[in-house]
């Protein structure tokens, strides 16, 4: 496994893949990076429902470092989490450290906007906005490498630093999105509005971020109404609002590889 101080290998090609609900996976070289994998649906249930479909184990083998936008179990797989960290790092932001801590989990705890190095990448968190305020801290976590840089926007709600983060860490070659424009009705966090983004705010999101490529996530696995109930026609309107605005949309299967935008553009 490499270094945290590696120099990147300009042969070498980020890849990524979409995992089930939020997950994402980023390799280069021997590095493998993932964000927000989910594993386990048990601790879901009484909210979200039991998953459509299964959810496919995650290989935690030596050289799998993580990272975690916020708290939430469809998140943050604790059970997961505590295996991974025993093959690489757990990335988090500060605040919420305290908690992996006494999981029993050694995170490595940044600032908003410090950058890390994992081998050839260079991982850090930025600003996200959750729907149930100050009890669940939330960061989005940029990831460069290989002379790419993608975006993972965690569980977010629309909010107004998109323009910073493009200003900051801009343009990127896939944004990840969140886009099931959730309403949600449970624990006394009840209003008829989305506590997640819609497919056409993930994507005005991802136009405002400078994406080459937005990549829908965060739908279609769970759905419970009343209590946890997702969109319509998500896919169909995340394409037709991603060609309005002149992206490349990513409507991707679990498991599957998600291109980058093209060498040069």
């Amino acid at each position: 496994m490499r270094g945290e101080n590696a120099v990147d290998n300009p042969v070498d090609t980020l890849r990524l893949r979409r995992l089930a609900w939020a997950g994402v996976e980023v390799r280069l070289g021997d590095v493998r990076l993932l964000i927000d994998p989910l594993e386990h649906a048990e601790p879901l249930a009484p909210a979200l429902g039991a998953p459509r479909t299964p959810l496919p184990p995650i290989n935690t083998g030596p050289g799998t470092h993580a990272l975690i936008t916020h708290l939430h179990p469809d998140h943050y797989d604790q059970r997961l989490i505590a295996r991974l960290s025993a093959s690489g790092t757990v990335g988090c932001h500060a605040p919420i450290a305290p908690a992996l801590a006494e999981a029993g989990i050694d995170a490595v705890p940044q600032e908003l906007g410090q950058p890390r190095r994992i081998g050839p990448l260079t991982v850090t968190p930025v600003p996200s906005l959750d729907w149930r305020g100050d009890d669940s801290d939330q960061v989005a976590w940029v990831v460069e490498g290989g002379g790419r840089r993608i975006i993972h926007c965690g569980d977010t709600m629309w909010h107004g630093n998109w323009w910073r983060i493009a200003r900051e860490h801009g343009p990127f070659d896939v944004a990840f999105t969140p886009v099931n424009g959730v309403i949600a009705r449970f624990e006394g966090y009840e209003a008829n509005v989305p506590v997640t983004m819609t497919p056409e705010q993930a994507v005005e999101a991802a136009a405002v971020l400078g994406a080459h490529t937005v990549c829908a996530m965060h739908y279609k696995l769970f759905n419970n109404p009343p209590t946890y109930e997702e969109q319509p026609d998500i896919e169909a309107r995340f394409r037709r609002a991603a060609e309005a605005r002149g992206l490349t949309a990513a409507v991707v299967a679990d498991g599957e590889p998600v291109p980058a935008a093209p060498a040069g553009r």
